[in-house]
């Protein structure tokens, strides 16, 4: 047997002697029976066999993780499986960069703002700046806004009331648990 006196947990499911020398045994443990069967529906035994079987012994522990985890994946988003769960991360990190540029665009004009007074030459022009510093503004404006504007994603939007970036409406429930 594959491990210790009873079936790994893929020839438990499939309800077949489990050789020695099974490709199964020393990923599917007995006692974890559940690991399997996800797998088992979302690629099919063959097919992991054959994955298996054309990896080197010391990278298959990872290729089953790696399966694991898409297979779980797929079963809570069968369109986009993994996909989905990394553009969802990527859409936050977005929102979250959105959000320390217009806290960073907030520094500025608060620091524009502490400026000493400057000489009468200077005032009108600083008085301008000042009644021009709003932090969206600035961040709009700015050269290096570009990125975001070019990087944000279409259901992201930036409200006027405020300085927050409108959290995505589809927001799911955690992808790990």
């Amino acid at each position: 047997m594959g491990s210790g006196s009873s079936p790994c947990a893929s020839c438990k499911l499939l309800r077949r002697r489990c050789a020695k020398d099974c490709i199964f045994a020393p990923y599917f443990p007995p006692d974890d029976p559940h690991k399997f069967a996800i797998v088992h529906k979302v690629f099919g035994a063959s097919n992991v066999s054959k994955m298996l079987q054309e990896l080197p012994v010391h990278q298959r522990a990872d290729a089953v993780s790696s399966l694991v985890y898409e297979a779980n994946a797929r079963m809570r988003d069968p369109v986009y499986g993994c996909v989905g769960a990394i553009s969802y991360l990527q859409n936050q990190v977005s929102q979250l960069q959105m959000q320390l540029a217009v806290a960073q665009a907030e520094i500025l004009c608060i620091q524009m703002q502490q400026e000493p007074e400057m000489p009468t030459t200077h005032h009108l022009n600083h008085h301008q700046s000042m009644m021009d510093c709003d932090a969206k503004s600035l961040l709009l404006s700015g050269s290096n806004t570009s990125d975001f504007s070019d990087q944000m994603p279409q259901f992201l939007s930036y409200t006027s009331s405020n300085n927050n970036v409108i959290q995505d409406p589809l927001k799911r429930e955690s992808l790990w648990t």
